[in-house]
């Protein structure tokens, strides 16, 4: 036998939270309408760009959506929490990162415990793929696709949820993508349990 299958698979998974974890932009669409009289359509958003607003009063803006009340208000994807706790048991380490002020920490390992989603590891930051490298992650699920490309080009498998402005990436490139996170988990389960045996 292989020393190799002698360890059960274990992989290392990183997960964004907003447009991943839960659908971030009715609040993001929200915040803006409110502050700005300004509309965001979802369908609309077909690159990472956001001309529509200022740069300073965008980043005001997503500041808000991160408020403590407004994460703890976050309700996760169906499937979400499911396919994560389902990876978590079979030995895989949670990642969950995120590009949020640190100070929103607290309030992120709250809104995650109070969803019933495992977690090894939070890192509220703005230079998520970075880190990914450092911990060794093999798998990096996040909706941008500055981080999917980032990610790729830094030998980690991209994965996401399809939305507007990410799913020419999808299926080209090696990016592993689906609608919804029934979807995703049926195409990534294969694919985590091998990683721990070609390493």
């Amino acid at each position: 036998m292989p020393w190799g299958l002698l360890y059960e698979a274990v992989a290392r998974i990183a997960l964004d939270i907003d447009s991943t974890l839960h659908h971030y932009w009715d609040l993001l669409q929200r915040v803006v309408r409110e502050r700005y009289g300004l509309d965001l359509p979802y369908e609309e958003q077909r690159d990472w760009g956001i001309t529509a607003i200022e740069r300073d009063a965008l980043i005001h803006c997503v500041e808000e959506t991160h408020s403590d009340d407004n994460i703890a208000a976050g309700v996760p994807y169906p499937g979400a929490v499911e396919a994560v706790r389902a990876w978590h048991r079979n030995g895989h380490w949670i990642h969950v990162t995120s590009h949020r002020r640190r100070s929103t920490a607290a309030a992120t390992v709250a809104w995650l415990e109070s969803i019933g989603m495992p977690f090894d590891d939070l890192y509220c930051s703005f230079d998520k793929v970075s880190r990914c490298v450092e911990l060794g992650i093999h798998v990096l699920v996040d909706d941008s696709p500055v981080n999917i490309l980032r990610a790729r080009d830094a030998g980690i498998v991209a994965a996401t949820i399809v939305h507007p402005w990410n799913e020419e990436l999808v299926e080209r490139d090696g990016v592993i993508g689906a609608r919804d996170w029934d979807g995703l988990r049926e195409r990534l389960d294969p694919l985590l349990e091998r990683i721990g045996l070609d390493d």
